[in-house]
This record gives C-alpha cells, sequence and structure tokens, in this order.
C-alpha cells in the first residue's frame, strides 16, 4: 500500500513538472517595470503663454518705498497698536519657515532663524527687552496680505517687495533689503536671457510680483505656479521646469541647497525693495518697526547678519537708506 502511495505521488510531480515546461520551445516572458514621471507639486497650476496678462499698473502712490518716520524704538515707545502686544507678551510675526537664508528651522537648535526672522527678533527685543517673546506663523507668499488684513499676525517679514498695488491693502517699513529678480537654471542648460525662456517652463510661487513681472517680460514662457520657492527647487531638480524666476536673494538660497547642479544665469530683470508688512492704520507699529530698522543700520547689527547669512550674494553692501514720508 505504502509503495503504491509513493509511486502515484511521483507520477503526480512528474506530470506538474511537465505542465509547467510543456515543450522544448517554452520560453519566460520578463516582467516588465513600468516608470512615470514623478508628480508635480500639491497646488501646482500651469499657466499657457496665451492666458492673459495683468497690466503692469501705475505708480499713483509716489515712492513706494517711503514710509513713516521712526518716533523711536524701546520702553519709552507707545501707542495702541505697541501697548497691545505688549499685553499679549508676544510678537506675532509672519514668515516662511521653508525660506533658506532667510527663515528656516537651525537643524541643531530647532530654533527659527535667517536674516527676515532675525529682523524680526530685533523689532521684539526693542518691545520687550528680549528678542524670545516672538512666535512665528509660516505663511505661503500668496497668504501674506491676507494675514495682515484680518490681523492674524502684528507683521509680515517674508522678502515682501514694496509697490503701490500693496500700498493699497497693507502699508510697509523703510526698505530692509535691496534685492533684484533673476532666474535659476541648470548649470549648462543653454539659459543665459530672458530670450532664452522662449518657450520654456519656468517655475514660480503664486501671489508674487515675480509672477507677473514675467508673463510681461516673456509672454512666451509656460508658467507653473506652486506654493513655496522650495517645490520650485524639486521640480526643477526632476526637470519638470527649465528654470525658476524670482529675487536673487531667494534663488541664492535655493542655489546653495543644490550648488553642484543649479546657477543664477542672466542680468537682473527687476528691482525689489524689500519692506516689512503691517496693517492698514497701525501707525505707531510701523514708526516702531522703523525705529528698529534705524537702529540696526546704525549699530552694526544689520551688516552682521548680512555677514551672516547673505554673503552668496557678494560682498556686504552698505544698508538701503531709508526714505520717509513725513
Amino acid at each position: 500500500m505504502n509503495r503504491a502511495r509513493g509511486l502515484l505521488a511521483a507520477l503526480a510531480a512528474t506530470a506538474l513538472l511537465a505542465g509547467c515546461t510543456s515543450g522544448s520551445d517554452a520560453t519566460i516572458t520578463p516582467k516588465t517595470v513600468k516608470y512615470t514621471e514623478p508628480p508635480l507639486p500639491a497646488q501646482a497650476v500651469t499657466i499657457p503663454t496665451d492666458a492673459p496678462v495683468a497690466p503692469e499698473r501705475d505708480a499713483l502712490c509716489g515712492d513706494p518705498t517711503a514710509s513713516l518716520r521712526p518716533t523711536g524704538a524701546g520702553a519709552s515707545a507707545h501707542g495702541p497698536t505697541i501697548d497691545a502686544i505688549r499685553a499679549r507678551g508676544r510678537l506675532v510675526v509672519g514668515l516662511d519657515t521653508g525660506s533658506n537664508l532667510f527663515s528656516f528651522r537651525d537643524p541643531v537648535s530647532g530654533s527659527i532663524v535667517g536674516f527676515d526672522a532675525d529682523i524680526a527678533r530685533e523689532v521684539a527685543r526693542d518691545l520687550f527687552g528680549s528678542p524670545d517673546q516672538i512666535e512665528y506663523r509660516s505663511l505661503g507668499s500668496a497668504e501674506r496680505e491676507t494675514a495682515l488684513q484680518n490681523h492674524s499676525v502684528d507683521l509680515v517679514a517674508k522678502t515682501m517687495t514694496i509697490n503701490c498695488d500693496r500700498r493699497q491693502r497693507v502699508t510697509f517699513s523703510t526698505v530692509y533689503l535691496q534685492s533684484y529678480q533673476r532666474v535659476l537654471a541648470v548649470k549648462n542648460s543653454g539659459i543665459r536671457t530672458l530670450a532664452d525662456l522662449a518657450g520654456k517652463r519656468v517655475c514660480i510661487v503664486s501671489g508674487t510680483t515675480s509672477l507677473d513681472q514675467m508673463r510681461r517680460s516673456q509672454p512666451a514662457a509656460t508658467i507653473l505656479t506652486v506654493p513655496t520657492w522650495a517645490d520650485c527647487l524639486v521640480v526643477l531638480q526632476q526637470r519638470q521646469v527649465d528654470a525658476v524666476s524670482t529675487d536673487d536673494a531667494v534663488l541664492a538660497g535655493l542655489a546653495t541647497q543644490d550648488s553642484s547642479y543649479t546657477e543664477l544665469v542672466g542680468p537682473s530683470i527687476s528691482s525689489e525693495p524689500y519692506g516689512i508688512g503691517i496693517p492698514k492704520g497701525n501707525d505707531d507699529l510701523v514708526r516702531f518697526v522703523n525705529g528698529t530698522l534705524e537702529r540696526i543700520r546704525n549699530d552694526g547689527t544689520w551688516v552682521r547678519l548680512y555677514q551672516q547669512y547673505l554673503t552668496t550674494l557678494g560682498p556686504v553692501p552698505a544698508p538701503p537708506a531709508a526714505t520717509y514720508q513725513d
């Protein structure tokens, strides 16, 4: 009986093997792997070349960089907005916590640092006697004006260009950094000027002055808008766009994250004076912030911060001179 069972098992195994190899001409089909293009960042939107372009607004506000003259900064300064911030016990500042060189999380300390973040800390120092009485709230570029209008932040320190259009909705300090719009491209890409961007894909963050400026300057480029500049660096590295365009200060931060792959190219496209955004009507805070900016221009703090964060842009310049409207 056992011998019969063994014979039956052997016959079954032989039949199974024959079924799997039926014939000498049997072939094994290799498994194919399909590769797909990486997905675009969330909220990415492509603006085609034939989309209408907003016309450049006339400068109806005179010199948009002229601000209110400071009345001093420190414990002696008072006003309804200043007093309310002091009663709260902290200064609430809107910025971008992922903006290399300007406002980013230090990997060692975990603190938010950078040129913008540290200038905001100087405002807190003058308000409270301590730079640490500050709360940072991360904002996208398109959220800056709304955050100021609904008073969810006291001020915005986020590479915000001063212009007449924006001054209809928010108020600005004096200029604290002068920047210029340029282009970031892959090394040896052949892109050197605006003319080279015709027919190319360019990444720009939505809600920025860079977007309209590029569409007016090079209407033959297709624009991909994304929420953050870090998104632009990723899609450039993945070759989903050919270039990134915004202020050279921001582009320098991206380039330092991938200096072996990217480079700034071409001359400046436009002048971009940065100011600290403040809600309309909070004139006492505008004057206070201008007092802080005046102090750091004169006591060496501005130069120290530039040396600490922005020397990738070149030699340390003199701080931008303040212009006042009163």
